[in-house]
C-alpha cells in the first residue's frame, strides 16, 4: 500500500525516491573532475565549496592537507555512487555500539528489506561509520560505508553516549557540521538517525519547493508553522548557497545560548530567524508519515518512517524497536481486506515510554 498523500497549503509534491518519475533537478555529481580541482584546490561548485570544508567530529583541529583532500575525494566518490538521480543521499551514522550484531544497525537495514517498496533505497544509503570496528562491521553488512576519521586527541565516539553529556553534545554539532560538507559538495541529502525505521518511502511527503524538511516531535497540523518543534533525527536539505548559509548561521547562533545547548535546542528556538535571513524555506513533516514514540501514530496504514524519540537507552530502544517490526510483519502478513479494515496498533512501547 504506497504512503496516502496530504495536501499541505501552497506546496507541491514528488517522489524523488521513483527513479522514473523524478523531475529534474540541477544537482553537482562529482568524478574526474572533482578530484582535479582537488589537486589544483580550486573546485567551482554553485555552492562555493572549499578544501577546508571538512573537519572531524566534534575536534576543531584540521588534519593536514594532503589528508584532507584524499578524506574528500573518497567521500565525493562514495556520494556519487550512492546518490539517487537528482543527487540525494540518505545517510545515517553509526558507532561500534551501534553497529553490533543484534543492535539498531541490523533493524534498521531490516526495517527497508520487510518495508513496502523500500528495498531498493538501500542502494542509495551512505553509513557513516566514525570508528573503525563500526566500519568493518557496516563494511559487512551494506555497500555504502565511509570511516569518518578522528584528528589526534579527538573524543572516542565508539561507545555509547548518553543524551546531553559533553560527548554526545561534541557528536551532534560535529554531525552538524559534516552535514553542510554534503551540502558543499553538491549533494542533497537526508538524515536518519539509525533508531528509524522505513516501511515506506518518506521522500513523497517533502515538497518539492522545500529547501529543508524535518520531522517534529509533535506536529501541530501546519508543515510551515514555525511553532512545530523539530527533529534533526531526519532531516532533508537540498544543496544551495542559501542552505549552506543556513548551517553556518545554525552554527554560529549557538554563540547565543548556554553551554550545554543541544543544535536541536538551538533550531527550535532560532528557526523562523534562520530560515528568514538564509532565505530558505522549513517544512515539518506530520507525524501520521514520519512519527515516533513521541507522537505515535495510530494508522499503520499511512506511517512511512517510525523514529524511537522520547527515549533514551540503547538498550531500551533495540527491545521497543524489535516489537515495531514484529507488529509491521504482522500487520504486512494480513489479507488487504483485513489491513483496511482491521485493528491493527503498534505495541506500546514499553521500554522507552513508562
Amino acid at each position: 500500500m504506497p504512503c496516502s498523500d496530504r495536501s499541505s497549503k501552497n506546496m507541491t509534491y514528488k517522489v524523488r525516491g521513483d527513479m522514473k518519475k523524478l523531475l529534474p533537478v540541477t544537482t553537482f555529481l562529482l568524478g574526474a573532475a572533482l578530484t582535479a580541482a582537488l589537486v589544483f584546490l580550486n573546485a567551482t561548485l554553485d555552492v562555493n565549496w572549499r578544501p577546508s570544508a571538512l573537519a572531524s567530529w566534534g575536534n576543531s583541529a584540521q588534519p593536514d592537507p594532503n589528508p584532507k583532500t584524499k578524506a574528500l575525494t573518497e567521500l565525493a566518490e562514495l556520494l556519487k555512487n550512492a546518490s539517487m538521480e537528482d543527487g540525494t543521499v540518505i545517510m545515517t551514522s553509526i558507532n561500534k555500539a551501534y553497529a553490533a550484531p543484534g543492535s539498531l544497525l541490523d533493524l534498521f537495514l531490516e526495517s527497508f528489506r520487510v518495508g513496502e517498496g523500500t528495498a531498493h533505497l538501500l542502494d542509495h544509503v551512505l553509513i557513516v561509520a566514525v570508528d573503525p570496528g563500526a566500519l568493518r562491521r557496516c563494511r559487512s553488512v551494506h555497500r555504502h560505508c565511509y570511516l569518518l576519521r578522528r584528528s589526534p586527541g579527538a573524543v572516542d565516539y565508539s561507545d555509547e553516549k548518553h543524551f546531553m553529556t559533553k560527548d554526545y553534545l561534541d557528536m551532534m554539532w560535529g554531525r552538524n557540521r559534516f552535514q553542510q560538507t554534503i551540502l558543499e559538495l553538491g549533494f542533497n541529502f537526508l538524515f536518519t538517525d539509525i533508531d528509524i525505521m522505513w516501511f515506506r518511502n518518506p521522500l513523497r511527503h517533502i515538497a518539492i519547493t522545500s529547501d529543508v524538511a524535518i520531522a517534529s516531535d509533535f506536529f501541530n497540523g501546519d508543515p510551515e508553522s514555525m511553532g512545530n518543534r523539530p527533529n534533526g533525527g531526519f532531516l532533508y536539505v537540498r544543496s544551495a548557497n542559501r542552505t549552506v548559509e543556513f548551517y553556518r548561521r545554525w552554527r554560529r547562533a549557538r554563540r547565543r545560548f548556554p553551554d550545554g545547548t543541544n543544535e536541536q535546542e538551538i533550531l527550535g528556538r532560532a528557526q523562523g530567524e534562520l530560515s528568514r535571513r538564509s532565505g530558505v524555506r522549513m517544512q515539518f513533516l506530520d507525524t501520521a508519515h514520519c512519527g515516533g514514540f513521541c507522537q505515535l501514530s495510530g494508522d499503520m496504514g499511512r506511517v512511512c518512517t517510525l523514529h524511537a524519540n522520547c527515549c533514551t537507552g540503547l538498550a531500551n530502544k533495540v527491545h521497543d524497536l524489535r516489537n515495531v517490526l514484529r507488529d509491521w510483519r504482522n500487520y504486512t502478513a494480513a489479507p488487504p481486506q483485513e489491513r483496511r479494515v482491521g485493528d491493527f496498533r503498534w505495541t506500546r512501547p514499553g521500554k522507552c515510554i513508562r
